[in-house]
């Protein structure tokens, strides 16, 4: 089964939701269709096209949340998808401070790395093999980073996630 994007009334994204769920939410007036998806729901009176983005009628206050999860979903769209040493398409994470030489598993010492960097890096430091990162890693900031470790993300979806710092999504990033 397909998500849904929920948008506050001003458009800031809040989270994501089955179908069935944006449905009710839709048919119940509590929300309105921004996007649509290609999945059409027949039924004896006609035909409904199911969303993809949908906007609440009232705004709706969240309290701050404190961190992101970190996860494999989440660190690639970080990374943009691509290996931070040499910019192929990243398959693996590695740890920047090795975890056999303390280095812990947090947003500033995880990266995106393809297969062949991260076998040639192994357990050595970037200084011991003469490596530099292409960006300094840092934990995302904003409600769009945590929407993007939660599963699947649409293409559709990038309009709204772009305003609150997700830099394009891509298709590594986007069907991981």
């Amino acid at each position: 089964m397909s998500q849904t994007l929920v948008l506050n009334a001003t458009y800031e994204p809040l989270g994501v939701v089955a179908e069935r769920r944006a449905l009710i939410l839709v048919l119940n007036q509590r929300a309105v269709t921004v996007e649509e998806s290609e999945t059409v729901l027949h039924y004896t009176g006609g035909q409904f096209t199911l969303p993809s983005v949908i906007r609440l009628v009232k705004f709706v206050r969240i309290p701050y949340r404190h961190s992101i999860p970190l996860s494999r979903r989440a660190l690639f769209a970080r990374d943009g998808g691509k290996c931070v040493y040499c910019s192929a398409p990243a398959a693996s994470i590695d740890h920047v401070i090795p975890r056999s030489r303390g280095g812990e598993h947090r947003w500033e010492n995880v990266v995106s790395a393809c297969h062949k960097c991260n076998h040639l890096k192994a357990d050595k430091t970037l200084k011991e093999i003469g490596w530099r990162l292409r960006t300094i890693p840092r934990e995302p900031q904003g409600a769009a980073w945590r929407i993007l470790g939660t599963g699947r993300t649409d293409h559709r979806w990038t309009a709204y996630l772009e305003p609150y710092g997700v830099q394009g999504l891509t298709p590594a990033a986007a069907s991981a």
